[in-house]
């Protein structure tokens, strides 16, 4: 079953095709043109959860002067600020990482530096990924006044012996803590974490969490089904046989409970693990499903825009070097050709509910790629005719990776 499209896939930047298909550009300082989308990744965490591979760095004491120093820095070796089809950034996102571990006066100090260097448009969204632990009333307040007008708290879960198992740092109760403090302070929009999918001996009950979440003011739900990556402490678990996945069955029930529960709840399935509210939706991450220009600053973050996709070096120590050095913290830089721009069009488009559209002049999918017309067939694909889109099911969701690798496996000549 493909269900491992769930796997938090939102945070890290999307990577989609085999890199040796791809030719690498000539210039090492290539600023991509006309951003309207900036992804800043802080990689601080207290504690690296057990599921995690992202590009962190677990520190007692968070380097806040040094990151902002480093950022402007990398965006200065990069010209972004100069490049001639630069445009009002629509969206800025903190993502991590534990981006709440930063100070408040970091936060407002990068704020203020990209809203001068480049302006916002009207508008702008502004997120911020929490941790529950993290916030309190005061620094609600001061988030607010430095810019911030969207939240992503990662609850994860409300059962404490989860929450130790995935070596989260938080309790349930700081996670309704949180969302009152974020609250009584004015967020205009808060989104919150959702794990779904976790192993039976662990006795999770995500759709009791959901239901408490729902009592609060959260009008945006991330559900990632949980997988398994590997180099973490989870992967190492599951090869000695500690932890066993959940069954198949299992998991497509607990996603579509969650799924009915949103969908009454008011929420719009709008992409593959998000659901959010009317005009609640993250247009960040609408970027990126969408092919839209975007930036990334900071260790491990990627860019992309006019069929170039660039990304970081991995590791903080490695990042803040170069970029003191005055050298471009770049890791690898390709350019995708047509075949490989149409797979990921067709990738990204069914991500969402938006879907794709019916190639022109195939009517209602009759003359379409046979792996779309046996998904079609076997009820994951839907064909409207009306609107002339692709859409995925129900349960297409929970089978996506299955369709995408049938797309890849075409592309490849497999």
């Amino acid at each position: 079953m493909g269900r491992r499209t769930y796997g938090l896939m939102e945070r890290s930047q999307l990577h989609v095709l085999p890199p040796t298909s791809l030719s690498p550009l000539p210039s090492p300082l290539s600023p991509i043109p006309s951003p309207m989308h900036l992804y800043i990744h802080v990689p601080f965490c207290k504690r690296r959860c057990s599921y995690c591979d992202f590009a962190i760095a677990v520190r007692k004491k968070v380097p806040g002067d040094e990151f902002v120093e480093a950022i402007k820095r990398e965006f200065a070796l990069r010209h972004l600020a100069s490049s001639p089809a630069a445009e009002p950034l629509e969206t800025l996102y903190f993502g991590g990482g534990t981006p709440s571990l930063l100070s408040s006066s970091h936060v407002a100090a990068l704020i203020r530096f990209f809203r001068e260097e480049i302006g916002f448009a009207e508008g702008v969204e502004v997120t911020m990924e929490v941790n529950p632990d993290d916030v309190s009333p005061k620094n609600s307040e001061q988030w607010l006044a430095a810019g911030v007008n969207r939240v992503s708290l990662g609850v994860q879960s409300l059962n404490p012996a989860v929450l130790e198992w995935m070596h989260r740092v938080h309790t349930g109760e700081d996670s309704l803590r949180a969302i009152r403090f974020l609250t009584a302070a004015g967020l205009p929009s808060l989104s919150v974490d959702v794990i779904f999918g976790l192993p039976e001996m662990l006795k999770a009950d995500p759709a009791g969490d959901l239901r408490l979440l729902l009592e609060h003011d959260v009008d945006h739900v991330s559900a990632y089904g949980l997988t398994v990556e590997s180099g973490t402490p989870l992967a190492k678990w599951t090869s000695r046989g500690a932890v066993l996945h959940v069954t198949d069955g299992a998991y497509a029930d607990e996603f579509l409970q969650l799924h009915e529960m949103l969908l009454q709840g008011g929420f719009e399935h709008y992409e593959v693990s998000n659901y959010a509210k009317p005009q609640r939706r993250s247009r960040h991450n609408q970027a990126y499903w969408t092919g839209r220009r975007y930036w990334g600053l900071g260790p491990s973050a990627h860019s992309f825009g006019d069929g170039i996709r660039r990304w970081n070096v991995r590791q903080w120590a490695e990042y803040h070097r170069a970029v003191a050095n005055g050298s471009d913290p770049k890791a690898g830089e390709e350019e995708l050709s047509e075949d490989q721009l149409s797979l990921e069009h067709w990738y990204l488009g069914l991500r969402t509910t938006e879907g794709v559209p019916v190639p022109e002049g195939e009517g209602e999918g009759g003359d379409l790629p046979p792996q779309l017309r046996a998904a079609i067939d076997r009820g994951w694909l839907t064909v409207e005719g009306g609107e002339g889109r692709i859409r995925p099911t129900p349960e297409g969701w929970l089978r996506l990776d299955a369709i995408v690798v049938s797309l890849t496996t075409s592309a490849e000549g497999g």
